[in-house]
């Protein structure tokens, strides 16, 4: 394989090159746009490769095209971005979202492991592993993009496969992690490719005899309504949703529906839910970047606040009874992440959701 230098000097610039230029630097995305050098983002932050050209349009356009099929660049031309996961031999598999900027194409590349990791290499506790024994209900993983929702969706299911004589159906926007056949049965659904979209999916994967259901997304009311009937009725199913914190998570579920079922979704969620895992990825003291989560495991008390629609006051039962319940907020995380010298304290203030309760935390234990 050419050097991604000797490609440049040979004046014929690939996109799997450039691909294989970040695997070297273990960036986790690339991003190819015009007026720009290709980027790629180390450790959470941008940085720009210096040895490669100033990209124009057509070269945008020709290093994206190269790894598209031509339904992929229909569904650009017609929509405007297009998602889709591709694999390059011998660099690894790479998810990708093309799109139209300023009247020229370019694209975010995310690098997928080529291995799903294990439960103790992510850092997981063993409260979070309990949640793959539930035989039924919701478990959901928020956080914002870039966060590793799906590496830990990822690490749950392949757990799963591994242990239980279960069947399992996955619908992803694209398909990021192949799993193979183990004690489980694995089928994997990609929408745009097998489905049209998730609540379809969702609604006949009820027919197809599962007992593991994962939605990559949980964008609409339809999804999420077919998802807490699928949990209803003895299946366990893990979704994610875009947010910051558990009751954000919670609210947005319960807000994604008009004012006269909202009580009723409430109800549903009061009894389905199992946990919530709200995560982030902090830069880690000497490189890498190390996990920290807010995990909400509903209790009694917390089922009833759900329902009576006094979500103001589970932060408070979060905080207590931690030694049996397994429960953390954001702010226990980033605070025991900074006393062990992982995280810095710049970086525990930047990342956490309530500086002041930092702040007066971190007054505690000095």
């Amino acid at each position: 394989m050419m050097t991604p230098t000797e490609t440049v000097q040979a004046q014929e610039l690939r996109l799997v090159e450039i691909l294989y230029r970040a695997t070297l630097l273990n960036a986790s995305d690339i991003h190819i746009t015009a007026g720009s050098r290709p980027a790629v983002r180390v450790d959470g932050k941008i940085t720009f490769l210096g040895d490669y050209p100033i990209l124009t349009p057509e070269m945008t356009q020709r290093l994206t095209y190269s790894i598209m099929s031509e339904k992929h660049r229909k569904q650009l031309e017609e929509k405007g971005q297009v998602d889709f996961s591709f694999g390059v031999k011998d660099v690894g598999r790479f998810r990708a979202n093309v799109y139209f900027q300023r009247g020229s194409v370019a694209g975010a590349f995310r690098r997928l492991p080529n291995k799903i990791m294990k439960v103790e290499e992510l850092g997981l506790p063993n409260k979070i592993l309990e949640l793959c024994h539930r035989s039924m209900g919701l478990v959901l993983v928020t956080g914002p993009t870039g966060s590793g929702k799906t590496t830990t969706l990822a690490t749950l299911i392949n757990y799963i496969s591994e242990n239980f004589p279960y069947h399992v159906i996955t619908i992803e926007d694209p398909i990021e992690y192949l799993f193979h056949h183990k004690k489980s049965i694995v089928n994997q659904r990609e929408v745009g490719e097998d489905v049209s979209n998730f609540a379809d999916a969702l609604r006949a994967a009820l027919r197809e005899d599962p007992d593991v259901i994962l939605v990559g997304e949980m964008r609409d009311s339809e999804t999420i309504e077919i998802a807490l009937r699928a949990a209803e009725t003895g299946h366990l199913v893990f979704g994610t949703l875009h947010t910051n914190t558990a009751i954000s998570t919670i609210t947005r579920i319960i807000d994604v529906f008009p004012p006269n079922q909202q009580e009723q979704i409430r109800i549903q969620l009061s009894f389905v839910l199992q946990g919530v895992i709200s995560q982030r990825l902090v830069p880690k003291i000497g490189g890498g970047r190390v996990l920290a989560y807010e995990l909400l495991i509903p209790n009694t008390a917390i089922r009833n606040l759900i329902r009576e629609n006094k979500l103001q006051q589970v932060y408070s039962i979060m905080q207590s009874g931690q030694s049996e319940s397994g429960m953390q907020t954001m702010n226990q995380s980033l605070l025991s992440l900074y006393r062990n010298g992982l995280i810095t304290l710049e970086d525990a203030y930047r990342y956490s959701p309530d500086i002041k309760e930092l702040e007066r935390m971190l007054a505690l234990i000095k």
